[in-house]
């Protein structure tokens, strides 16, 4: 009996074993065959890392080289509150000196935290950002301060577990994201043409990233071109996550941004700025713009609007500071728009200039209306109309013309369209130059003295420059070319004339009576050079509010000089000045100021050959200058 018991309990036991061996095999079975495939994916989950490399954001440099915005790496610092645990107190008493952050506002991000998600599913925050673009040395001394941290245990008595555990904690628990800081080494210097950037947070895949992206300025417009693209690193770890080189399987280099150089002179930039902000503390508009091209090739020199603002600190200044007048705004132009009905009549051998119009002694009866003029002028010469900026003069000649021809020369010389200028937010569309069906009895009088009619402060230069240009105008050109680091030149930009808008003929004889303006009995005489012969003209335009005109003024002088080898063509522009009112008063001062210090720094030729050149100055270091602060009828 005992021994059938044995072995009964021998058998027993035998097939425990084969059912244990038996459900081992399966068991292996299962893993290494039938779920091999699913096993080896998470296999390679715990020790394959993918990491996404940055690229650097291109520098924007002037023409002379001449940093104006460059990207330097910093650090974002990041926290895992899960494995932190109820250790923050020690970790947030070490960081808070060093981030400059209170020790409460520390904790408090370091503190886990349980919620649920769309999908119901319970999650922690394992992942916080506790300060962003930290230098790299700040981050430096994080990790120093981190080596030593006490957590207020006597750890050489704890278990080996626990001791890793604590030195894991130092090592991953603050840890570090790659981003880059975009800096304006010369503060508001040219800060309309350059924009600013901002940073995104965003996940490419399960990988979070932060992108830096232009938010205005060329800073948006190339930004794809400033950005580069990014690069990529797949490899394999150890169990403590540590990068194990022999199993990198892919290592692509980012390719950084291109650098973009403009045509901006950063010199004559601060020329022009450094004359508006005296202009605006001297006549207090609220708003005053410059601009500097060359008229031959349309390439802007210096582009210049106060009020302005800081793009190291864009968040410090209001939209309407960030707004660049130059390119956004549209008003009346007065005057100044006198040279295309003027342009166009002599292009058409409708008038010469020494041709005479009765100028009725300042009152012009038109169509059921009175039209007034500056001056109780009589008869007057084509090129005394210029002079003088008879508004009745100028509504002869365009009477003249006649409205299908005026239409077209205003066309012709750029009103209606967007110039083309490389920057966000330019206006122009053809709705502020109305189709000769939409104008009325008035128009055609009133649309040749600048009212009636709106352009931009860009498209009025253009004009003037076309002149300057014998004729032929051009696009303003801002970019010179696209390089990368080591200086190879990616894309080169050449000037591009857009049509001739009146013959050579014509356009000699519009500047003669430009030249007049600015000779002594002519409405800008204040911006005559002592070297040079200046060609220009003045506007003094009434605001419209509701509808009806105000006594609100936009003043503008628009030059170029030499007058007959022009070099730099510069519009001045208030928007409502409350000392004065005139733009030969209070303009035409302005461009003289600019135009004899860009003379003297570009080394432009007297005209007097008697008079010896001036050597050109050694570079000069643009930095922030004093703070800044923050239109037609003729002349």
């Amino acid at each position: 009996m005992a021994k059938r018991a044995q072995l009964h309990r021998l058998v027993w036991l035998g097939l425990l074993v084969v059912l244990a061996l038996a459900g081992l095999g399966y068991r292996l079975v299962d893993l290494q065959v039938l779920r091999h495939d699913e096993l080896s994916a998470k296999a390679l989950l715990n020790t394959k890392r993918e990491f996404l490399l940055q690229p650097r954001r291109g520098d924007i440099l002037d023409c002379r080289g001449n940093l104006l915005a460059t990207s330097i790496f910093v650090k974002n610092i990041c926290a895992d509150p899960v494995l932190i645990g109820t250790n923050q107190l020690p970790f947030a008493r070490a960081l808070a000196p060093l981030l400059q952050m209170p020790e409460e506002a520390l904790v408090q991000l370091l503190t886990p935290r349980v919620r649920q998600n769309d999908e119901g599913e319970t999650v922690t925050n394992q992942f916080v950002t506790l300060k962003k673009k930290v230098p790299v040395e700040t981050w430096a001394k994080i990790q120093s301060s981190l080596t030593n941290l006490s957590f207020g245990l006597e750890e050489k008595t704890l278990t080996k577990k626990q001791q890793a555990f604590f030195a894991d904690l130092r090592r991953s628990a603050i840890f570090a994201q790659n981003d880059q800081l975009r800096t304006y080494p010369s503060v508001r210097l040219a800060s309309h043409v350059l924009g600013y950037t901002m940073s995104e947070d965003k996940e490419i895949g399960d990988i979070p990233v932060t992108d830096t992206v232009g938010r205005n300025g060329i800073e948006l417009t190339l930004n794809e071109q400033l950005a580069g693209v990014r690069g990529w690193r797949i490899t394999g770890t150890d169990h403590k996550h540590r990068e194990v080189l022999t199993l990198r399987a892919q290592d692509v280099e980012p390719r950084d941004g291109y650098n973009v150089v403009l045509t901006i002179d950063s010199v004559i930039q601060h020329i022009v700025e450094t004359a508006l902000a005296e202009a605006m503390e001297k006549h207090a508009p609220i708003s005053v713009s410059g601009i500097v091209v060359r008229p031959r090739t349309g390439e802007v020199l210096a582009m210049a609007t106060l009020p302005d603002f800081d793009p190291n600190h864009p968040n410090a200044s209001s939209l309407d500071a960030q707004r660049n007048r130059v390119i956004t705004d549209s008003s009346e132009p007065g005057s100044t728009f006198k040279i295309v009905v003027v342009s166009g009549a002599l292009n058409e051998g409708l008038v010469t200039l020494s041709n005479t119009f009765d100028c009725e002694h300042g009152h012009f009866y038109f169509a059921g209306k009175i039209l007034h003029d500056h001056g109780s002028h009589g008869i007057l010469t084509v090129q005394d109309i210029i002079a003088k900026s008879s508004n009745i003069g100028a509504a002869k000649i365009g009477i003249k013309l006649g409205q299908d021809r005026l239409y077209d020369y205003i066309r012709k010389f750029g009103f209606g369209t967007p110039t083309g200028l490389p920057l966000p937010g330019e206006v122009g569309a053809s709705q502020w130059v109305p189709d000769v069906s939409k104008w009325s009895k008035l128009s055609i009088a009133r649309i040749p003295m600048g009212q009636g009619i709106a352009v931009t402060r860009m498209q009025m230069l253009m004009a003037m420059a076309a002149i300057a240009n014998h004729g032929v105008l051009m696009r303003p050109m801002l970019v010179d070319r696209l390089e990368d680091s080591n200086h190879r030149v990616f894309a080169k930009y050449s000037p591009q004339p857009v049509r001739r808008v009146i013959n050579e003929a014509s356009d000699q004889a519009i500047i003669q009576a430009l030249k007049a303006v600015v000779a002594p009995g002519g409405t800008a005489a204040r911006a005559a050079l002592d070297h040079y012969t200046v060609a220009g003209k003045t506007g003094t335009a009434n605001k419209v509010e509701g509808g009806h005109y105000v006594e609100k003024y936009f003043a503008s002088f628009i030059g170029f000089f030499p007058a007959d080898n022009p070099e730099l063509c510069i519009s001045i522009t208030f928007d409502e000045p409350r000392q004065g009112h005139f733009g030969g008063d209070i303009a035409a001062p302005v461009f003289k100021e600019i135009a004899e210090a860009a003379a003297n720094y570009l080394n432009i030729r007297p005209e007097d050959s008697s008079i010896p050149s001036i050597v050109e100055p050694s570079p000069v270091t643009v930095n922030e200058f004093a703070p800044k602060t923050a239109s037609t009828h003729s002349p």
